[in-house]
């Protein structure tokens, strides 16, 4: 039920939208309610505001050069109300955006699947190329920055826009600009498009009974595939398992929680706290693996991977072997609008079990194991997987207590 002060704030509201001047506007609400209304000054300036920019909106719309439409201009306000908050997680999305968002995130989609953000500079990084897609083939890396799409610069760029430029037909070729770290001039990469099916876990049973669970992301059914796999290595004799975080950019906070809660004891996973440090518990429940296990992570294990990683690390029930992870400690809510449009807003932060975040920090290893650096035309199974190989040895030592 609306209260009479929100009553009031919205029929005036609903004034400014047809009529611009104060005089009509105090005239109008005398004529709706038959009385007189007292708002506060902060409801007042609000009410300014928007006057302000619909005012800005007719103005633009009778004199810019080149036309204008309403909702070209509206989208475009919008949108700059996402941007004024310099959160590159944060945006709004058309229709056509959400709808491409969506099929990121499930089922299959043409692209050279790459993981990426935008960063407080305007560039468009990558935080993971997806195990298996052309983007990873190619060879692009984590905090590779694309500054062209084709001929097109993408510096500033609204990310979603950015990330339509990449997407295409399979089998259609995109060129990408791109700027490495220690590497003077730009590289440029030719891929192909292809269809990419995301299917998150892959698993298989390795030497001296050694369980091996490679999660690419944190889709809508990874915890349940997860599960399969565990369950399936286990009917083999398993006697130790690594689960394999690297290049994850994360994705769903359930899922990793349902990941975590195959893992661990009965106990707390992560928390998130909200803008008036409301607090809401994730738990793992009773009855843990029963095999010794190792977590490899790397600079592109974010988000989802690092609530998987941070809570291993504070409870002490596995050792993380690799490099620092990447450092995203912000949750994002998703919401569809009535018109098929959608907004991602940072709504809450998370901590780990012991209380720490890691937002811009990310999660050191217990054993620091730095990848083999790929030389040009190399792709990476060529290279020994060094931290891969440590990790055995780590499992094998403690198998053999």
């Amino acid at each position: 039920m609306i209260n009479k002060r929100a009553a009031v704030f919205w029929a005036i509201v609903l004034v400014i939208v047809t009529a611009f001047s104060t005089f009509i506007v105090t005239n109008t609400i005398a004529i709706s309610l038959g009385n007189k209304v007292v708002i506060t000054q902060k409801d007042f300036e609000t009410i300014k505001s928007m006057e302000k920019l619909l005012g800005l909106k007719d103005y633009i719309k009778k004199n810019y050069v080149e036309g204008a439409e309403d909702n070209q201009l509206i989208e475009g306000a919008i949108k700059g109300m996402f941007e004024s908050l310099k959160d590159p997680y944060s945006v709004y999305m058309t229709k056509e955006e959400f709808k491409n968002f969506n099929e990121s995130t499930k089922g299959s989609y043409g692209g050279i699947g790459v993981i990426v953000s935008r960063s407080e500079d305007g560039y468009v990084t990558v935080v993971a190329p997806i195990e298996d897609t052309p983007g990873e083939k190619a060879g692009l890396k984590t905090n590779d920055k694309i500054i062209k799409v084709n001929d097109q610069d993408i510096v500033g760029m609204d990310l979603d826009a950015a990330v339509a430029l990449m997407k295409g037909k399979k089998g259609t070729k995109v060129i990408l600009t791109v700027l490495r770290d220690n590497v003077r001039e730009p590289r440029v990469f030719e891929i192909i498009r292809e269809e990419i099916i995301l299917k998150t876990v892959k698993s298989n049973m390795m030497e001296n009974d050694i369980g091996y669970i490679r999660i690419s992301m944190f889709d809508e059914d990874t915890g349940d595939e997860f599960k399969k796999a565990l369950n399936s290595l286990k009917t083999k004799n398993m006697k130790g398992l690594i689960v394999d975080l690297r290049q994850n950019p994360g994705g769903f906070i359930n899922q990793c929680v349902e990941v975590a809660d195959e893992l661990l004891d009965e106990g707390l996973v992560v928390y998130t706290e909200d803008k008036g440090k409301k607090r809401e518990d994730y738990k793992s429940k009773k009855g843990k693996l029963d095999v010794p296990f190792v977590i490899l992570i790397d600079e592109g294990s974010a988000s989802a991977s690092e609530i998987v990683s941070g809570a291993v690390k504070d409870r002490k029930a596995g050792l993380l072997i690799g490099v620092k992870t990447f450092g995203k400690g912000l949750v994002q809510s998703i919401e569809q609008l009535k018109d098929g449009s959608g907004i991602k807003l940072t709504t809450q932060k998370y901590y780990t079990p012991n209380g720490i975040s890691i937002n811009k920090v990310g999660i050191e290893p217990d054993i620091e194991v730095k990848a083999l650096e790929l030389k040009e035309g190399q792709k990476p199974e060529d290279v020994k997987d060094v931290q891969l190989e440590r990790a055995v040895a780590e499992l094998l030592k403690q198998i053999k207590r």
